[in-house]
């Protein structure tokens, strides 16, 4: 049997439990020394680094002068992708778009009777990297990760937006990711990947520029240098391994249960699919279930693998014990496949995104709904939130002060001031209300 199911209040389902609120893991420390190296090499060398990494990974033949993907190359991804892929990318994007117009932040102003205003200055970074991963050497476009973070940064306002993807042998971008690019309005794009695209994006080269705000998925070598240069760069999050928890109770057919289990373990052999549901019999058959249509599979080995290893079946006493332990879980992919879930919305405090109803697999999310498919994963969703628009955002503060204002305020300052020790702030009051 692929996963065992087993009842929360066993001495093994306890166990499980356990584990899963103890996931969170750094990167794999086995790749920080080299992910620094190469931080540094490409701080130091810029192009000639990047090259240099690009030849001994991706394409043996890259130089300098083809870092940056042509107009050339622009034009003629058109000539390759199909009217139907055109179609549904533009209702992709108009979907995305239409979702997170709805993010946008407003600066504003508060008065006072004495003169004082104080506010809030919204404004978006001036520059923004996204990184796309190549996807099986580019056999695989992610396309849906450039929507996801391109779009987001397009509503805030960001004057520069620049992708970067590692190229296949030959030096080239999949087309389907070029056109995704520039029906979005990025057109500067950089055939780059791993840590030195990071590296690239963070420190600048001659041909690669610097930005303020690094987004995108990758493997752990682009999750270890986001985790370096961030602080000196914003970041989206640290993100682990993709996951999903479906709670169910009698009402979910089984054949849906094991095909979003499956949806998320054929990402990697460390995604993390679980099932908690409060019927017995039907957590007897996931499991066959699962064998059924793993054969069917195009990544039947990461599958498998992945739920041999990370796959959890429990069964919960009810529905309140079923929603406080994916409260307590937080994941990242959240599925009420239930009667009436609405109902239970009121009570589920943390999760990346929602999934409400037998009708709506994590895939729609993934692909066409419209939120972002960007989300916290590792129980980081009890505090974390989904990338948007807000990433790309930042906000000073406004206050300005009038002559009665200030000198209403001075004794309150000054009384502060002079309480932590820092005379030299009390005075700067002082002297403009003698």
């Amino acid at each position: 049997m692929i996963i065992t199911p087993v009842t929360t209040d066993s001495p093994k389902g306890q166990e499980i439990v356990a584990s899963l609120l103890q996931r969170f893991q750094t990167t794999d420390s086995s790749c920080q020394d080299a992910v620094a190296d190469i931080l540094q090499a490409v701080r130091m060398r810029k192009n000639a680094a990047v090259v240099e990494y690009g030849r001994r990974f991706d394409a043996p033949n890259l130089t300098a002068e083809e870092l940056e993907v042509s107009a050339a190359e622009l034009q003629a991804a058109y000539d390759i992708v199909g009217d139907d892929f055109l179609e549904t990318l533009t209702l992709a994007i108009e979907r995305i778009q239409s979702f997170h117009e709805r993010e946008m932040e407003d600066s504003w102003l508060q008065t006072r009777d004495d003169g004082t205003i104080v506010g809030r200055l919204v404004r978006p970074v001036d520059s923004a990297g996204l990184y796309v991963p190549g996807g099986q050497g580019g056999s695989t476009p992610l396309v849906s990760s450039v929507l996801m973070n391109g779009i987001p940064a397009g509503i805030a306002g960001v004057t520069e937006r620049v992708m970067v993807t590692p190229p296949d042998t030959d030096g080239k971008v999949n087309p389907y990711l070029l056109v995704a690019a520039q029906e979005i309005g990025i057109t500067r794009i950089f055939k780059a990947g791993s840590a030195w695209a990071i590296a690239a994006l963070a420190y600048g080269t001659e041909t690669i520029p610097k930005v303020d705000v690094i987004v995108g998925p990758g493997n752990q070598y682009v999750t270890e240098a986001k985790r370096l240069v961030s602080g000196m760069v914003r970041i989206d999050m640290i993100a682990g391994p993709s996951e999903v928890l479906i709670v169910t109770d009698e009402t979910a057919k089984v054949e849906n249960v094991a095909a979003d289990m499956l949806a998320q373990a054929e990402h990697d052999t460390l995604a993390l699919a679980v099932v908690v549901t409060t019927d017995a019999n039907l957590a007897a058959a996931i499991p066959a279930e699962l064998e059924r249509q793993l054969a069917t599979l195009s990544r039947e080995g990461i599958a498998r693998t992945s739920l041999a290893d990370k796959g959890v079946i429990l069964v919960a006493a009810d529905m309140e014990e079923a929603i406080a332990l994916a409260n307590d879980i937080a994941i990242e992919h959240l599925e009420l496949m239930i009667t009436d879930p609405w109902s239970w919305v009121p009570h589920v405090r943390h999760a990346g995104a929602i999934f409400l109803g037998s009708h709506t697999p994590e895939a729609a999310g993934d692909y066409l709904a419209g939120p972002n498919h960007v989300l916290p994963t590792m129980g980081t969703a009890r505090f974390a939130s989904a990338l948007g628009v807000e990433t790309f955002l930042k906000k000073s503060s406004i206050i300005s002060y009038s002559e009665k204002a200030l000198a209403a305020d001075s004794r309150h300052i000054q009384l502060l001031a002079n309480l932590e020790g820092l005379t030299a702030h009390a005075n700067s009051v002082a002297v403009r209300t003698r």
